[in-house]
C-alpha cells in the first residue's frame, strides 16, 4: 500500500500531496535556504516528481539560482517545494509544510560548509559539505 502525505501553506491557498515512504530527509544549511525562508535551517524531503501533485492552487515560482526553482504561496509567502535542474526527476518538499511533520525526522545534514557555527542540531546525523545524493 502506498503512503499518501499531504501538506500546504499557512493560509490554505496551496495544498499538495505525494505518495511514498518518508525517507531522504535532510536539514539544509545553505545560505540560499536561510535567505528565502528566514530560518536558520530548512528541512527537505526528496520524492519522485511523478509522485507529487498540487491539489489546490498554483504556486508562485522563484529562480533562486541558475539550477533551482522554488515554489511558494504568493499570499502568505510559505516556501513549499523546489526543483533543481540537476535532478529534474525529483522534487524537494519542505517538511515544515507537511500536515504531519512529526512523522518525518531528518536523516542527514547537507551543505554543512555553510552551517552557522553556533547551530547545534541533530549532531549525531551524517553530514555532507555539499549535497551528494
Amino acid at each position: 500500500m502506498n503512503e499518501i502525505h499531504t501538506g500546504g501553506c499557512h493560509c490554505g491557498q496551496l495544498r499538495y500531496q505525494f505518495s511514498g515512504p518518508l525517507h531522504d530527509i535532510a536539514h539544509c544549511h545553505c545560505s540560499i535556504c536561510r535567505k528565502v525562508s528566514g530560518g536558520i535551517v530548512t528541512t527537505w524531503i526528496t520524492t519522485p516528481a511523478s509522485a507529487f501533485e498540487w491539489l489546490k492552487g498554483t504556486p508562485a515560482q522563484y529562480e533562486s539560482s541558475s539550477s533551482c526553482v522554488r515554489y511558494f504561496c504568493r499570499n502568505c509567502g510559505a516556501q513549499l517545494a523546489l526543483v533543481t535542474r540537476l535532478s529534474p526527476e525529483s522534487i524537494d518538499v519542505t517538511i515544515a509544510t507537511l500536515d504531519h511533520p512529526e512523522q518525518a525526522p531528518a536523516e542527514r545534514h547537507i551543505w554543512t560548509d555553510s552551517r552557522l557555527p553556533w547551530l547545534h542540531l541533530d549532531e549525531h546525523l551524517p553530514s555532507e559539505p555539499e549535497e551528494t545524493l
